[in-house]
């Protein structure tokens, strides 16, 4: 039987490589251009630039704009997005205003977010220290609740029921996010939103002007109905499942408890927030 023999490899000399590896890396570059075009990667969402960043939403959007104390970069909208704003453009003139697809506004901020065709390119409202507080018999106090979805939606119980402020720490609490901004459904552009460094300094100093200081706790507390009427009520809440810390407990003036008579015994912060501001307000003497 006759055998063939197998025809050995043959050898490419480093120039014929070489300009064959030149030829592939051309074809990948125009491969990825053409890709690029028709589907542009996503940018870095303004949500990590302390500069400036993208709110979304129409009602978001919307209480952006009529903010005087926003600076408002750019609107970026589609036609319908534009008609449901219902914000006449000719009282912002100086906002440049870019008409764009929904699957454009998708990719500047994940298509996850309901933008609703619009989306506000602004910067950040400078937050404000306690030498700022505006009179009001009503604050809502913050200890280290971190994630933004409840502090927006803590942010739009707090306007919804009238209080003056709310009060973070400038550690262990979310910056300002179109996250936490669409969770608050325009009240970030309403509510002072006052940082502090030392929690406990400041309930001193609240108390100091004439605030009763009330801490949200699940044990060893009075229940809300309980409470005493008082003319000016700092509510304090902490972060779910810690609660409030040792030291935020021990300088508040009373600690209160939702006394829930359902099986489940707690509840949202977020929805927490909302039942113990309303019965606060209750307990207001003016």
């Amino acid at each position: 039987m006759h055998m063939s023999k197998k025809t050995p490899p043959k050898i490419m000399s480093d120039e014929h490589n070489s300009h064959h590896a030149e030829k592939r890396r051309a074809r990948r570059d125009a491969m990825q251009n053409t890709q690029d075009k028709r589907y542009p990667r996503r940018p870095n969402v303004a949500r990590d630039n302390n500069d400036k960043l993208y709110l979304y939403g129409l009602h978001t959007v919307r209480q952006a704009l009529a903010n005087p104390n926003r600076k408002k970069l750019c609107l970026y909208a589609t036609k319908n997005g534009i008609l449901r704003l219902e914000f006449d453009l000719i009282d912002a003139p100086d906002i440049e205003v870019i008409e764009k697809l929904p699957k454009e506004l998708d990719r500047m901020v994940g298509s996850d977010a309901v933008h609703q065709g619009t989306i506000l390119e602004v910067a950040p409202i400078p937050t404000k220290d306690l030498g700022d507080l505006k009179e009001s018999n009503l604050l809502l106090v913050l200890d280290q609740v971190t994630d933004p979805h409840n502090v927006g939606a803590i942010m739009r119980s707090a306007v919804a029921l009238g209080a003056g402020a709310i009060i973070t720490t400038s550690r262990y609490s979310p910056v300002e996010s179109g996250v936490l901004a669409k969770s608050a459904s325009g009240a970030l552009d309403i509510i002072d939103h006052i940082e502090v460094k030392n929690l406990a300094d400041t309930l001193e100093t609240l108390k100091e002007n004439g605030f009763y200081t009330v801490g949200l706790d699940s044990e060893e507390a009075i229940p809300f109905e309980g409470l005493e009427p008082q003319s000016k009520i700092a509510l304090v809440l902490g972060a779910e499942g810690k609660g409030l810390r040792q030291r935020t407990q021990e300088t508040c003036d009373q600690l209160a408890k939702l006394d829930m008579p359902g099986e489940i015994k707690s509840l949202n912060v977020s929805n927490a927030a909302a039942l113990a501001l309303y019965i606060s307000r209750q307990k207001l003497t003016k």
